[in-house]
């Protein structure tokens, strides 16, 4: 397998600071989001933030649909809460849970972005159904386990990709990575 399978388009601190109206100039019409640690921490609400980022995609003109892989409860309550489509048990990495997405938004590969916190299941199915994606810091550090274990294996691709120039170490907002050569 190739390492840029989990290369993300672009790397940023938060879902919030990405400059959503250059991107709809840009030709992009279809936002799919994963939730928790991308939106809201684990399990949590929308809250006035997440409903405030939503109201401004739709006004912008941009059509979201949710993508996780957690239970149809948890997933549907939080659309409900923001207006969006949604898929839930998608089975990421799985290319399927991004084709799912654009075809319930009407949207394609070329104007097609993901955003999500997760090398190993949100930025490798983007790159596996042949979208960009674009990685986000984990809004909280303190996760469930099976989260904090995929977090290290997350950390030796961080750190190949700073040694390569491809993101600042700033931007990983670990410390410990460091540019070594």
């Amino acid at each position: 397998m190739k390492l840029d399978m989990f290369f993300p388009w672009k790397f940023v601190n938060s879902a919030y600071t990405i400059p959503y109206r250059l991107l709809y100039r840009a030709g992009y019409r279809g936002l799919i989001f994963d939730i928790d640690n991308t939106l809201t921490e684990h399990g949590a609400p929308a809250d006035e933030k997440v409903r405030r980022l939503f109201r401004d995609l739709k006004e912008i003109g941009f059509t979201t649909c949710l993508v996780s892989n957690n239970r149809k409860e948890r997933v549907k309550k939080l659309a409900d809460e923001v207006g969006s489509q949604y898929t839930w048990k998608a089975c990421k990495p799985l290319p399927s849970a991004c084709r799912k997405a654009m075809d319930m938004m009407g949207t394609k590969r070329s104007n097609t972005l993901l955003v999500g916190d997760q090398l190993f299941t949100d930025i490798w199915c983007a790159n596996w159904a042949g979208i960009r994606s674009i990685l986000v810091r984990p809004i909280n550090p303190r996760e469930e386990i099976q989260i904090v274990l995929k977090r290290r294996l997350e950390a030796p691709f961080l750190r190949a990709y700073v040694r390569k120039g491809l993101i600042r170490k700033k931007e990983t907002g670990k410390k410990r990575l460091k540019k070594t050569g």
